[in-house]
């Protein structure tokens, strides 16, 4: 497996005007960008989910997701978060 310091990715062009990312609270930082693999005419669109070192420096990991997947995490996301946040109002998730 070919990594970013390897060699670049062929194909791969990064959306950095969609970057967003979040620094944790054990420093690490989660960048999520738009990615699309692929020649221009045949596409595939992903959404990028990158988690950084943490201050440490145990190595993170990546993901690739396709926009139903991001939809998925993020809801799981936001229903942990509440049940997190309000422990009495919600039913944890469980899969």
């Amino acid at each position: 497996m070919a990594t970013v310091e390897d060699e670049p990715l062929r194909g791969v062009q990064e959306n950095r005007a969609d970057d967003a990312h979040l620094v944790t609270g054990c420093g690490r930082r989660i960048e999520v960008r738009s990615l699309r693999l692929g020649k221009p005419d045949r596409s595939v669109h992903r959404i990028a989910l990158d988690i950084g070192e943490d201050c440490g420096g145990v190595p993170g990991t990546w993901a690739a997701l396709s926009p139903d997947e991001a939809h998925a995490l993020a809801s799981l996301l936001l229903r942990q978060a509440a049940v997190t946040g309000h422990p009495a109002d919600a039913t944890p998730v469980r899969n």
